[in-house]
């Protein structure tokens, strides 16, 4: 069954399902048929790729554990599939179901809200779930409150974090001890300049309380952690970008901790509580029972890909990939084919400083194909989209894992791969 037929039987609306929980039935069983046995009625370019696939695939940095698929976009016709069923590790490759569920949920529209409130002679930081709360965002917020006590002729404040919006555990299933805090900081709903810092919340809390110090007020004591009284006033307010934008800047760089905050977001959204495992019930919820995304063999675990208990089938990525180029998805999915990092372009995961379609059999498809790269040791993945050479755009998932090659050999024949769909191969 094709993914379009999948979708157009399950109930797929677009608006954002902010407060709903998706506890409909599915509206069939899965497919469980290989995707490359609905590779019918191919034009010529498309059979071109499929014999290159076919041939490339078996590249020996590849290794013997390699799941992809390639499917037209338009048509959602599969063109190639090479185990598209197999779950593998996607690593980075899952903040593709991340952020399709978050848009879903929340809006492209959404924004994060931080909060000064005072009570009791106590100024309390409340986390909101804003992963890109900035030093300057924090001194705005110092300077209202710093103006709020001076009008009420107060000169010294105690202050205080509240981010009990995320509850325990911080550390998912599946990480890795020396992932923390570098890769991933344990996930809490307040932080600052995105620091890599073991406490985010008591690190924001501090440097908060240096800007209310260099702006005239005495702070008393030592920032502490503690929920903001119920009858506290509030006396400042931050709001974050939309959530599009914040979900395109992590696509284009492949953020783990906006990853993870996004993910808690959702389950909030969806009236779950904020944890790992609410959070990817939702994505399920979403990809399977909202868009009619295939499930079979789907296993997460975090939000940012990360967790090594993570299997998605390269079938999964692709048709995730497939709902931001239908139209009718389109207002609420496009930051996702916004955010994919372009081939070739520095300051993404594809640029030249990771070394990416730099090789004589890629480089003819700098600037031409799109996509989500994924790496973790043992795993490799690059999901994105590229127009063919029938001029038709073409969205494709390579999976790799346990391959014994270097990881940049590895990288570079995935990049091949997707330089075959473009059909620009040398």
């Amino acid at each position: 069954m094709s993914p379009s037929v999948r979708r157009t039987l399950v109930m797929a609306a677009t608006a954002p399902i902010a407060g709903t929980i998706l506890t409909a039935p599915s509206a069939f069983a899965a497919d469980k048929a290989d995707a490359k046995s609905a590779a019918t009625a191919l034009d010529a370019a498309e059979q071109k790729i499929v014999d290159n696939l076919t041939t490339r695939s078996q590249d020996t940095r590849l290794g013997s554990n390699l799941s992809g698929i390639v499917i037209d976009a338009k048509s959602d016709k599969v063109i190639w599939g090479h185990n598209a069923t197999t779950a593998l590790m996607p690593a980075s490759n899952t903040k593709l179901a991340t952020a399709t569920a978050a848009l879903t949920v929340l809006g492209p529209d959404h924004r994060f809200t931080t909060n000064v409130v005072y009570g009791d002679g106590t100024l309390t930081l409340v986390g909101g779930g804003d992963r890109t709360l900035t030093t300057d965002d924090l001194d705005a917020l110092a300077k209202a409150a710093v103006a709020g006590l001076k009008n009420a002729g107060l000169t010294s404040v105690k202050v205080r974090v509240d981010d009990s919006l995320f509850p325990e555990p911080a550390l998912a299933t599946g990480w890795n001890a020396d992932y923390y805090p570098n890769e991933i900081a344990p996930v809490r709903s307040l932080v600052v300049d995105g620091h890599a810092v073991t406490d985010t919340s008591l690190d924001a809390g501090q440097a908060f309380a240096k800007l209310l110090a260099d702006r005239g007020v005495t702070v008393t004591g030592d920032v502490t952690r503690g929920a903001a009284g119920t009858g506290d006033v509030p006396v400042a307010q931050h709001q974050s970008d939309k959530l599009n934008k914040i979900v395109k800047h992590m696509l284009k760089v492949s953020d783990n901790n906006i990853a993870e905050t996004l993910l808690r977001m959702t389950a909030l959204g969806a009236g779950r509580q904020a944890t790992f495992e609410d959070g990817t019930a939702v994505v399920r919820e979403v990809l399977g029972q909202r868009y009619g995304v295939s499930l079979d063999n789907f296993e997460m675990y975090d939000g940012s890909g990360l967790s090594r208990s993570t299997r998605i089938p390269a079938r999964t990525l692709a048709e995730i990939l497939d709902l931001s180029t239908e139209p009718r998805y389109s207002q609420t999915l496009k930051s996702i084919k916004d955010g994919l990092p372009i081939a070739g372009k520095a300051g993404e995961t594809l640029g030249p400083e990771w070394g990416r379609f730099d090789t004589a059999d890629s480089q003819c498809a700098v600037g031409k194909v799109m996509g989500k790269t994924g790496t973790l040791s043992g795993a490799i993945a690059l999901s994105g989209m590229t127009k063919a050479e029938d001029g038709r755009w073409k969205v494709f998932s390579f999976i790799e894992n346990g391959s014994t090659a270097s990881p940049g050999d590895t990288k570079d024949a995935l990049d091949g791969l997707a330089a075959t769909v473009n059909g620009c191969w040398a």
